[in-house]
């Protein structure tokens, strides 16, 4: 993932655990009913566009016009910068764009209740 290593493992399911100005925290397995196994954490997010729920996602490196419109919308080129395309139950695969200081993969049981 646009130099972001995931570890091996059912990254199916994929929601917005937790967001505010200092992190954005995205879970993922295989069934986020009762627990998640994966966390990516974007620090300092300076710009987020994705849906909160979504599945299969395919990530990549943003295109030249999306880091442009990033740039423009910040100010400034943020160091991580993640696009992907996802089934978020419409028609046509859903777009992310996520723009960070900092991006960490955390890996370990969350339980959610």
């Amino acid at each position: 993932m646009a130099g972001i290593e995931l570890p091996e493992g059912s990254w199916w399911d994929w929601d917005i655990v937790s967001w505010d100005p200092a992190r954005l925290r995205l879970a993922a397995g295989y069934d986020l009913t009762y627990h998640h196994n994966l966390e990516l954490v974007f620090s300092d997010p300076l710009f987020v566009s994705c849906p909160s729920v979504f599945h299969d996602p395919e990530f990549r490196d943003p295109t030249t016009d999306e880091l442009a419109m990033v740039v423009r919308r910040t100010g400034e080129r943020p160091a991580v910068v993640v696009a992907f395309e996802a089934d978020a139950g419409g028609a046509e695969p859903a777009l992310g764009l996520i723009a960070a200081e900092q991006v960490e993969v955390v890996e370990g049981l969350v339980l959610r209740y």
